[in-house]
């Protein structure tokens, strides 16, 4: 049994955003009824919403794709560009990076999860 797993080699999208108070509810519900912009496009493996536990209003978007090519035509899409509209009367500041994922070592509860 190998100790890697996952997305080895995946181009990974985090996206820090920090939204307008008292419309993180709202920013949610948009978020999740425009998913399929992103994860629709055959380059994507999939994307995460996550919400900081320390910082109020603020969330993480992760998004992981095949390669950086694929991301970056998603990127310049007509679908991207009708996505972050969509999302942009939430947003105060944030910010973008972009990395590759070198590995990824499950924990012991992935073995005890399905």
């Amino acid at each position: 049994m190998s100790n890697t797993t996952g997305n080895e080699g995946a181009f990974r999208v985090l996206l820090r955003m920090e939204i307008n108070p008292g419309l993180e509810a709202d920013f949610e519900k948009a978020w999740r009824g425009s998913t399929e912009a992103v994860t629709g496009h055959p380059a994507c493996l999939g994307q995460w919403l996550s919400k900081d536990n320390d910082e109020e209003s603020v969330y993480f978007i992760v998004s992981d794709w095949t390669d950086e090519p694929g991301f970056r035509e998603f990127e310049t899409s007509d679908a991207h560009l009708a996505h972050r509209e969509r999302l942009h009367p939430y947003r105060g500041k944030g910010s973008f990076n972009t990395m590759q994922v070198v590995a990824h070592i499950e924990g012991k509860a992935s073995s005890h999860a399905a």
